[in-house]
């Protein structure tokens, strides 16, 4: 396991939500603190080529139904399609389903029937066999956090609220959820001590859940190990019997994490993983997602200990950067990615060598265009 590539240009986007489909992923929304940002444009769409590492972004073909521009909403893959539900811009939430197809680049807004959650930010989703699952999140109608799970069915497009027995987890919002076969992996997020009700004395949980699907049952977990730090706005993913999380950030110690933690589902253990390269910078609500052997960072924002860039009033006045660069984490490196990083990592002389490798290097080492370096100077 190692950090094999970092590379800046990339859309500088933070809350964002991604996923893959084929060898492409794609990134919806989200915002840029040094952008303008309008809450009624259309939705942006970036796509990365995972072969080439180079980023592009999506003209629509179609205006009259594209959802607005958002942050704090789920995305997630279902054949070549997009589902995409909730989140904010600076005036409201949304409880609306959209589709992407990624063929045809075209967006839809299906009916939809049964019980629809209110409109929240924060939540988490995932796919289970037919059904898109969400817990958790902020709920601007209530202005409460949740706790209740809901499910789309993603064929008939009809949502049902899960009643599930068992102990939840407590009210959260910006947790992960990560699937593995009928179970649904909760892990961190943001609570109050007066939940749940937003009471701004903020509670960090570090315990694992799952809901069983089948039984429609809570289990709380207690690893035997030492846990991870409770936290929010961080990532996770699954990957060979581990569920990985990646960063995130604690607002009762105001820490910013860069650690790489997994656990293991049939052992019921943490453990910190030391990976080689170099190492992503601490931050939080960037976007990791996985495709093959390779998990792919990008975005998010990070204490910026320089001049500063932009005060983030819901954390004292912190002073943050947000990201436009991409990290490759290669969970199983080949001998072949090994050689080019020796290639790179000692300037060796490359005119020998074969021209597929040549474009393997260049496609490593040579930044995006995407967004350009945020200036610094006054």
């Amino acid at each position: 396991m190692k950090w094999t590539v970092r590379l800046e240009g990339g859309p500088r986007r933070v809350n964002h939500a991604a996923v893959c489909i084929g060898d492409k992923i794609l990134s919806f929304g989200g915002y840029c603190s040094t952008e303008d940002y309008k809450d009624w444009e259309p939705i942006p769409i970036h796509v990365l080529n995972t072969d080439t590492l180079r980023w592009s972004a999506v003209n629509y073909k179609q205006l009259d139904v594209v959802p607005f521009q958002r942050y704090g909403h789920t995305a997630v893959a279902y054949g070549d399609k997009v589902f995409m539900w909730g989140g904010r811009n600076n005036a409201v939430a949304c409880d609306t389903l959209t589709i992407f197809n990624t063929r045809t680049l075209e967006w839809s807004t299906p009916p939809v029937s049964g019980v629809i959650p209110y409109a929240k930010d924060g939540h988490s989703a995932c796919v289970i066999k037919d059904k898109m699952y969400i817990f958790g999140g902020f709920e601007y109608l209530t202005d409460q956090y949740s706790q209740e799970v809901h499910c789309l069915n993603l064929k008939s497009y009809e949502w049902q609220f899960i009643d599930a027995k068992g102990t939840p987890p407590s009210h959260r919002d910006f947790h992960t959820a990560v699937a593995v076969g009928d179970r649904m992996y909760i892990f961190g997020g943001r609570g109050d001590l007066n939940s749940p009700y937003n009471s701004q004395e903020e509670i960090y949980c570090p315990q694992i859940y799952y809901l069983d699907t089948k039984t429609e049952v809570w289990v709380a977990l207690n690893p035997t190990s030492v846990w991870p730090e409770g936290r929010r706005s961080h990532s996770a993913w699954y990957y060979k019997g581990y569920m990985y999380i990646f960063g995130g950030y604690n607002g009762n110690t105001k820490t910013h994490f860069n650690d790489l933690f997994r656990y293991s589902i049939q052992d019921n253990y943490w453990e910190l993983v030391n990976v080689k390269g170099v190492l992503p910078t601490k931050r939080r609500r960037q976007a990791c997602i996985v495709h093959k052997d390779k998990m792919f960072l990008f975005g998010g924002t990070s204490p910026e200990a320089k001049k500063s860039i932009r005060p983030d009033n819901q954390d004292d006045n912190e002073t943050l950067l947000d990201n436009n660069d991409l990290y490759i984490l290669d969970l199983a490196p080949t001998l072949k990615t090994l050689s080019i990083l020796a290639v790179l990592e000692y300037n060796l002389d490359q005119s020998s060598l074969p021209r597929d490798i040549i474009l393997d290097i260049r496609s490593m080492s040579t930044p995006n265009r995407i967004s350009r370096p945020i200036n610094q100077a006054g």
